[in-house]
Formats: C-alpha cells, sequence, structure tokens
C-alpha cells in the first residue's frame, strides 16, 4: 500500500511538473501568426500547409468540378425532356421500352468517370497512407475530453487542455481562439517528416488539423499513424472529431510549428529527461 501511494504521488508530481516545465518553454516560443483555423462564415477548406493537404484540396476542387458538370447536365437533361415530350408537345408517346445505344452511352460513361477519378484519387491516398521516414515521433493519446503527447525519442511528455475564455490573453492568444486554443501545443518542426501514432484511453477519439490534411482516429487498444510534413511556421487548429462523449466538442488540438532550431531549443528547455527521472523514481519506489 505504501509503495502504491508512493507511486500516485510521484505520478501526480511528476504530471505538474511537466504541465509547468512545457508552459513556460512554449512562452519562450517566438510570435506565432495563426494560419490554420476555422473563419466566420467560411465554406471552403482551410489553406494547405503539407503536400498532402495540398493534393487532397485539388483533388476536392477536381471532384467539385465534375460533380457541377453532372448536375448541370443532368438538370438540362430534365427541362429538355419536359418541355419536347411533354403531353401537349407529344400527345402520342412512343412504346419501345428499350434503346440499347443509350444504355451503353450510360453505362460506360460513368465507368470512364469513375476510372478517370482514381488515376487521381489512388496516388493521393497511397501518399498518405505510405509514411516516409521520419525526423520526429509523437504519440498522442486522446482521453475524455483532452489530448497526451509524448515524443519518445526525446522523453517528453505533457497534456493538453482547452483554455477557458478567461485564460487566454495568459497563453498570449485572442478572444477569437476560444475553444481552439490549448494550455499546451505540440510544437513541431517546419521542413520535417513528423510520425503521428495516434490511440485513445477509453472511446475512439479521432486527432484532426484541417490545414494538414491528417485525421486519424485513435481507437483504444490498437495504434494508428499518419504523417505530415509542415512547411510554414505558425499556429494550427484541430478538433476531435469523432463523437466521444458529452464534452466532444471541448477538446481541441493545437500544433505550433516553428524552425529546426526554435525546436531543437524547445526540446532543451523541456528538460527531455523528465520521462525518464520518472521511471526511476518509480522504479526506487517499486524496490522499496
Amino acid at each position: 500500500m505504501r509503495v502504491s501511494n508512493k507511486l500516485g504521488n510521484l505520478g501526480i508530481f511528476a504530471a505538474a511538473a511537466a504541465a509547468a516545465t512545457t508552459a513556460r518553454a512554449e512562452s519562450e516560443l517566438p510570435p506565432l501568426e495563426v494560419r490554420g483555423a476555422p473563419e466566420p462564415g467560411g465554406t471552403g477548406l482551410q489553406t494547405p500547409v503539407t503536400t498532402v493537404a495540398r493534393d487532397m484540396n485539388w483533388l476536392d476542387s477536381m471532384l467539385l468540378l465534375i460533380i457541377t458538370l453532372i448536375t448541370i447536365f443532368v438538370f438540362a437533361l430534365l427541362v429538355w425532356v419536359m418541355v419536347r415530350y411533354n403531353r401537349r408537345a407529344n400527345p402520342a408517346p412512343a412504346r419501345f421500352t428499350h434503346y440499347t445505344p443509350i444504355e451503353v452511352i450510360w453505362t460506360v460513361i460513368p465507368i470512364l468517370i469513375l476510372v478517370f477519378i482514381g488515376i487521381f484519387s489512388v496516388p493521393i491516398l497511397f501518399k498518405e497512407q505510405v509514411i516516409p521516414d521520419s525526423d520526429v515521433t509523437i504519440k498522442t493519446t486522446g482521453y475524455q475530453w483532452y489530448w497526451g503527447y509524448e515524443y519518445p525519442d526525446e522523453g517528453i511528455s505533457f497534456q493538453s487542455f482547452m483554455l477557458e475564455r478567461d485564460e487566454l490573453a495568459e497563453h498570449g492568444y485572442d478572444d477569437s481562439t476560444y475553444l481552439l486554443a490549448t494550455d499546451t501545443a505540440m510544437v513541431v518542426p517546419t521542413n520535417r517528416v513528423v510520425q503521428l501514432q495516434v490511440t485513445a484511453a477509453d472511446v475512439i477519439h479521432s486527432w484532426t488539423i484541417p490545414a494538414f490534411g491528417v485525421k486519424q482516429d485513435g481507437v483504444p487498444g490498437r495504434l494508428g499513424e499518419a504523417w505530415f510534413e509542415v512547411e510554414e511556421e505558425g499556429i494550427y487548429f484541430g478538433q476531435c472529431s469523432e463523437i466521444c462523449g458529452i464534452n466532444h466538442a471541448y477538446m481541441p488540438i493545437t500544433v505550433k510549428a516553428v524552425s529546426p532550431e526554435e525546436y531543437d531549443a524547445w526540446v532543451e528547455r523541456q528538460g527531455g529527461g523528465a520521462t525518464a527521472a520518472l521511471e526511476d523514481d518509480l522504479s526506487v519506489a517499486a524496490a522499496d
């Protein structure tokens, strides 16, 4: 029992210390512009800052064009049929039930359209799913209702909670970021491949950053993977995109993309040894 209590106290102390260290390290980052966030009244996709997101936006625009042309054609065809073949214009309708050329056309053309779409969509899908050699690995765990982050190679771990409205200014945000900003943020280097490992501790969550083109479900007991390479420094927001309970709308995601030099400095300010030190303390406590 004494060992259990000691372990619990060490865990609480380590979590508080890690949160304080993370907040202090982030406060020393250079000022960053908010680049990835929803806009009031916006209807389009966010500006992409990764190659995958850029390809996905292009594919979305291409599909929208195809769907628009099909919709216009079908609407025009309906109008033409109503005008040309109504009872007044065509009092004696034809009685045939089959017309092979038309049936061949409306079978072949949709197949060709689908093949055309597949030629462009399948390579983008593979590009998203095939993870290149990574420079940084981050494991994120979804909880009800917050996120936990681990940098296994750097020995850094912390948790991220949504900021209340009266806490925004203290962390350098304005009121427009309410329900988006968190007390700590995932920090990543620009122009470096980040491998993301996503899981969950309780129910299914989904880690999503629209500007990165990343949406990866976190399933309890499983480890999903995704990747991104941010091209521009800035602050990017996302939210859990899988309904996960009563506070689903209150577990946002904040990512700060900085230069590789600033990232290395952030890792150094974090200490990078908090996890190792905690493991040592836990080992000593267990031995006692």
